[in-house]
Formats: C-alpha cells, structure tokens, sequence
C-alpha cells in the first residue's frame, strides 16, 4: 500500500497497528520494547507475538508509517542486533486520524448509555 495524502482513507487500522504505532508515539522503541509497551497500553489485553510485530513493523516501514532509527544507545548499554524504530510524519498522521475515529465510537457509545461518562463532567 503507497503511502496516500489523507491518512483516513488508511482507516480502521488493525489492533496491532495502532497499538504499534500509539507505543511509538512517545519515541522509538526496539521489537521487545514494542512487545512490553503494547502490553501494557492495553492493561494486558494485546500481546503481540514475533510473526505478527514484525510483519506488522515491515508492512508500516514499505507504506512509510515507520522508519528505522539511525540512532543506536552504546553497544555497552544494549544488544547491537537490536532494531528501533520510530514514527514517521504520515505515521503521526494515521495514528491520529485513528484515535479521533475510536473516540467517535466511544461517544457515540456514550450517547447510548452504553459507556458510563468520564468523571468530573
């Protein structure tokens, strides 16, 4: 898929890409780091294996959602086969496009009493 001009036509992503790049969102990350931040994002609920990270990771980085960091931590502090990777622009871009398209849902939920309201309103 070549990278578009509108990031909606892109949408609804796969649980695993937009948990992929909404771990990204706070700065590059290795495969394994991957793993753990998505696992923790979603309280437990997405546990990424290796088949499906790293075909979703080489599925964003042709499409140009993702690249691969030039910047490596001193070999001392980490394992040099490691990979990180990062967002790109247009990955921003679709990420975000994503978030507002499921708080839509979870509005028009709420609007059915489905979703109790946040707090405080």
């Amino acid at each position: 898929m070549a990278q578009t001009a509108d990031p909606e036509s892109l949408l609804p992503l796969t649980p695993a890409a937009f948990h992929i790049l909404l771990a990204l969102a706070d700065g590059e990350k290795h495969g394994y780091g991957l793993m753990q931040e998505v696992a923790a994002i979603s309280d437990g609920q997405i546990k990424l294996g290796p088949g499906t990270l790293y075909g979703t990771l080489k599925r964003m980085l042709a499409d140009g959602w993702i690249e691969e960091s030039d910047e490596r931590p001193d070999p001392e502090l980490d394992d040099e086969r490691r990979r990180y990777y990062r967002l790109t622009d247009f990955g921003g871009k679709v990420v975000r496009a994503e978030a507002a398209r499921l708080a839509r849902l979870v509005d028009a939920a709420r609007s059915k009493r489905l979703v109790p309201k946040p707090r405080g309103t």
